[in-house]
C-alpha cells in the first residue's frame, strides 16, 4: 500500500454540483464556474505527486481510494489507474467518473463526483479557512 496526502483550503464560492468530475487546485481564487472544484489553495498538484507513486498510478490494474476528509466528516472514492496517465499539470488534480485523461488527470472511472459531495461537507468548504486533506491510497 502506498498513500500521499494533499491539503487544501475551503472558498466561499465552492458549490460542487459537478456530475463527472472532483478538482483540487492551488489557485487562491475560485468562480462561480468552477462547479467541480471541492478546494483551492492545495500544497500539491499532479506533478508535484511521488513519483514512484505515479508510476503505480499509470497502470490499469491499479486501484485507487480516496478519502476527502474535512473536519471530522470525510467522504471515501474508489477509481483507477490508467496507463495513459501524464500527471503533469502544476496546478490542479482532477478525479474522473469516467475515462477522460488529461495531464490534470489523476484518477478515472471514480464512484463518486462534486455532485456526490455530501452537502454539510460542502457547506463546511465554503469557509476559506476550513483545512481539507486529499488521502490517497494505492493498494
Amino acid at each position: 500500500m502506498v498513500q500521499d496526502e494533499v491539503t487544501f483550503y475551503g472558498h466561499p464560492n465552492i458549490q460542487s454540483l459537478h456530475a463527472k468530475t472532483i478538482e483540487i487546485t492551488k489557485d487562491e481564487h475560485l468562480t462561480l464556474r468552477g462547479d467541480c472544484i471541492i478546494g483551492v489553495r492545495a500544497n500539491k498538484a499532479c506533478a508535484d505527486l511521488d513519483e514512484s507513486f505515479k508510476h503505480r498510478l499509470k497502470s490499469n490494474s491499479a486501484v485507487v481510494r480516496i478519502e476527502i476528509m474535512v473536519g471530522d466528516k470525510s467522504l471515501l472514492i474508489t477509481g483507477r489507474g490508467d496507463e495513459r496517465l501524464s500527471m503533469l499539470n502544476a496546478h490542479e488534480i482532477v478525479i474522473r467518473r469516467t475515462n477522460f485523461v488529461c495531464p490534470r488527470t489523476m484518477s478515472v472511472l471514480c464512484n463518486k463526483a462534486s455532485s456526490d459531495v455530501p452537502r454539510i461537507l460542502v457547506k463546511m468548504l465554503q469557509d476559506h479557512e476550513t483545512k481539507g486533506i486529499f488521502r490517497i491510497t494505492l493498494e
